[in-house]
């Protein structure tokens, strides 16, 4: 089975409000809330959770310091599906609906909330609708009837433009059907040239210097807050 990431299990966003996204999420989009706990080895932390489906979920971190960091459009928020917004940061969200009879349905029960929405716009591999959410975040909703195809979506001059070879965009479309080797890869050597977390640097050295199976048992957070009834 080729090692490949599958789907979406959550979109973490920070927030200096949970109730209120819990709220917005949960009554004008119509997502459940089913986590609200402590985050894991983050003190102060909160981590809230609200289902998509049984796989797919959206997600809120409030830290203690979020609250002192200030939003700027065009530079922690893009402020819509046009806006520019730092590199690495939102742009904008987008969900999933079925069909097009469930986008209108979700375009009539976000406006039923009393929140404007644009749209739908046909964009050709799919529909979709546009609005805001709290706290500066830019939704979107879609609908496709069909998966993307890549030869009629893959624009030979924005390819020039984003500097892909030939060679390279074939890579893209097929990348390499890796297996994995059962876990057993050695964490590499802290190599600056290549991504990394942002943690204070002895620290983050200590954290990919742990073997795995220590690291395991120092970060099992298995045992949920709250003990549910084996009958229920």
């Amino acid at each position: 089975m080729p090692a490949r990431v599958n789907g979406v299990h959550h979109l973490a966003i920070s927030t200096a409000d949970m109730k209120g996204q819990i709220e917005f999420f949960s009554d004008v989009l119509g997502a459940e809330l089913v986590g609200l706990f402590w985050m894991h080895g983050v003190p102060g932390g909160l981590h809230g959770f609200l289902r998509l489906n049984d796989k797919s979920y959206m997600s809120f971190v409030e830290l203690p310091a979020n609250h002192d960091v200030p939003a700027e459009l065009g530079v922690t928020h893009a402020g819509s599906g046009a806006g520019p917004s730092a590199p690495g940061t939102q742009q904008h969200l987008a969900f999933n609906v079925d069909s097009l009879e469930d986008l209108l349905a979700m375009r009539d029960r976000i406006r039923s909330r009393g929140i404007n929405v644009m749209g739908y716009i046909e964009h050709g591999m799919c529909q979709s609708i546009y609005f805001a959410g709290p706290e500066g975040m830019t939704l979107e909703v879609t609908f496709a009837e069909d998966p993307i195809d890549a030869r009629a979506w893959i624009d030979p001059e924005v390819v020039a433009i984003a500097g892909i070879s030939e060679a390279e965009l074939a890579r893209y479309k097929s990348p390499d059907p890796y297996v994995g080797e059962g876990g057993a890869v050695p964490q590499p050597e802290i190599n600056p040239a290549m991504p990394h977390m942002n943690y204070p640097p002895e620290i983050y050295a200590a954290l990919m210097g742990t073997p795995d199976e220590e690291f395991a048992k120092r970060t099992d957070f298995a045992d949920p807050p709250v003990k549910v009834p084996a009958d229920s």
